[in-house]
């Protein structure tokens, strides 16, 4: 009888497996007001963006936070840097709520969501 192993993959390359998986994906925790803003904003722009829940995720959505947190203060070193929202854009992070609204304000979120092909328009 021969046996298979398959190699499980670590948190980070979950992250990136999901945050791959459409143009625009969001990390979020239900009940952030924060992810909520975030959330509320791409939808308004007509975005239809892959939300993880990641309290609804049992222990690997506690790893995948961890992710996020490095990945995030790894970017942006002067904010402290709250796990979620974390936002990817074209499979490539874009970064926590200052970010996106920061990117929004400047008028280059629209832009990059084209790009990426989350809008059209």
């Amino acid at each position: 009888m021969m046996m298979t192993m398959m190699r499980r993959s670590g948190p980070s390359e979950r992250v990136a497996r999901m945050a791959s998986g459409n143009a625009v994906v969001v990390f979020s925790v239900s009940g952030c007001c924060m992810c909520h803003v975030v959330k509320r904003l791409l939808l308004g722009l007509g975005v239809g963006p892959t939300v993880y829940e990641l309290d609804q995720l049992g222990r690997g959505g506690r790893e995948i936070q961890a992710v996020l947190s490095h990945l995030l203060s790894a970017t942006s070193p002067s904010v402290s840097a709250a796990a979620v929202p974390a936002v990817f854009v074209g499979g490539q992070l874009l970064g926590g709520v200052e970010k996106v609204m920061s990117c929004h304000i400047n008028g280059s979120l629209v832009p990059l969501l084209k790009q990426a092909g989350a809008l059209w328009l």
